[in-house]
């Protein structure tokens, strides 16, 4: 196989990944909480046989969170919280302590916040947040305390990681170098952030990955046949 070929099947690839990474921002477009992705791409130098030159490939290196806050949706649900500003929602998992944009809360059987999914949302100390029976008329201040008729009841923990995020869910993430609390968290009460997926701006990059795509394939096509058409000569002599 020639030189050609290997890099145009590397690009290919990186191609139908970038294609992947789209599909799934467009599928959480209307994902509450939820940051759009890019892959990014790194070059490296694959040694040849026989002498010839390295070739110059390339090849997934991560990816990229657009981290800018959507926009706000109201909803006066009574456990709906957004964030303004800087700072995640701290909930518990299976797989250890992840980190979300996504405030759409309720309470389960032991009137405990979880998540819609059934996640677990922690309190400013790490620990659980349980809502008494009797509460009927919930508020949540700006800063996550919880309280009813005057008396507070909790605090929603808002966090800021240290390092890198990467992805744990469509709307979670996993901080692997930890966290600190936000000092001064802007939590609004009845709200929801939305996706921060430009959906016409996702469609023209699928387009854009399609056509490069298109374009490599046919170069493939192309070496393909003059390489056979180079054999049938020699084969001819």
């Amino acid at each position: 196989m020639s030189n050609a070929i290997y890099a145009a099947l590397a690009r290919q690839s990186g191609l139908m990944t970038e294609m992947q990474v789209v599909a799934n921002n467009l599928a959480n477009s209307s994902t509450t909480g939820y940051k759009s992705d890019r892959a990014i791409f790194a070059e490296f130098i694959a040694g040849a046989r026989n002498n010839l030159a390295d070739l110059s490939m390339g090849t997934l290196a991560g990816h990229e969170f657009d981290l800018e806050q959507g926009g706000l949706r109201f909803t006066n649900g009574t456990f709906d919280l957004a964030i303004q500003g800087e700072g995640y929602f701290l909930i518990e998992t299976p797989q250890g302590e992840r980190l979300t944009r996504a405030g759409h809360f309720q309470l389960n059987a032991q009137a405990e916040l979880i998540t819609d999914t059934g996640f677990r949302v922690l309190n400013a100390g790490g620990g659980t947040i349980q809502i008494p029976e009797e509460a009927t008329n919930v508020s949540i201040a700006g800063d996550g305390t919880i309280s009813f008729d005057g008396q507070i009841i909790d605090q929603v923990g808002v966090v800021q990681p240290e390092g890198q995020l990467s992805r744990a869910g469509d709307a979670m993430f996993a901080a692997e170098e930890g966290f600190q609390p936000v000092e001064e968290p802007r939590v609004v009460q009845g709200a929801l952030e939305q996706s921060n997926v430009s959906p016409v701006l996702e469609i023209a990059r699928m387009i854009e990955v399609q056509r490069a795509y298109e374009a490599g394939q046919a170069l493939i096509e192309r070496e393909d046949d003059r390489i056979a058409k180079f054999i049938s000569t020699l084969r001819q002599l």
